[in-house]
């Protein structure tokens, strides 16, 4: 939404609420209430963001500007949270990543701006990482050319196929390795580790109750 204060106003109405009455709720002056409604605070607190989504049940995501129509990645009203695209799957993330369709958006706290542009948030299938990453959870991503070994990350293989898998590697060799032992190691040695890039490191796992 554009209209922040707009938004707070009509969600104040339709409880029934006076202004002086949500700022009682929330721990804060009337007259706080009043400049947020107005419109003279473009800049709300993290906090409040989260205490206004909590006390009306919505998500924190509802408190977004979409002024900016140019951006995949939109910044909320509050410093450091950030609006991230949200893939149906690891090979619409990178496989054909101009092309593909953004399903949705999620509210992220991320304290480096310059992070912002290469995180996104992909929805995973399948159940090769269980029980660290389950079949439908979200993982967050950062776009990125190599990882540690060791490091749980987004692999492409042969250019088309998105695997989350984690790695390890030595001189002429990459293992890719589920977590769940009923899937094998897939070990790639000299020339086949051509076929493999590195898109990616995952950061957190976002699972659904």
């Amino acid at each position: 939404m554009s209209d922040i204060g707009g938004y707070i106003k009509k969600l104040r109405n339709e409880r029934g609420m006076t202004q002086e009455e949500l700022g009682e709720i929330l721990g804060v002056k009337k007259a706080a209430v009043q400049k947020w409604e107005s419109g003279t605070v473009k800049n709300l607190k993290r906090s409040t963001i989260v205490t206004l989504a909590d006390y009306f049940g919505v998500s924190p995501g509802t408190f977004i500007s979409d002024t900016d129509e140019s951006s995949n990645v939109r910044a909320l009203y509050t410093e450091d949270i950030y609006r991230i695209p949200i893939f149906e799957s690891v090979s619409a993330g990178f496989g054909a990543y101009a092309d593909s369709r953004i399903v949705d958006y999620i509210p992220m706290y991320i304290k480096n701006p310059s992070d912002v542009p290469v995180t996104m948030a992909i929805r995973v299938q399948g159940d090769s990482m269980y029980p660290k990453i389950e079949d439908g959870d979200l993982i967050v991503v950062r776009k990125q050319s190599s990882v540690d070994s060791g490091s749980i990350a987004v692999m492409l293989l042969d250019g088309e196929e998105g695997l989350v898998k984690k790695v390890e590697y030595g001189k002429n060799w990459i293992d890719l390795i589920s977590i769940n032992p009923m899937y094998p190691v897939r070990h790639f040695e000299n020339e086949e580790v051509s076929r493999l890039r590195v898109v990616g490191l995952v950061k957190q796992v976002i699972k659904e109750i």
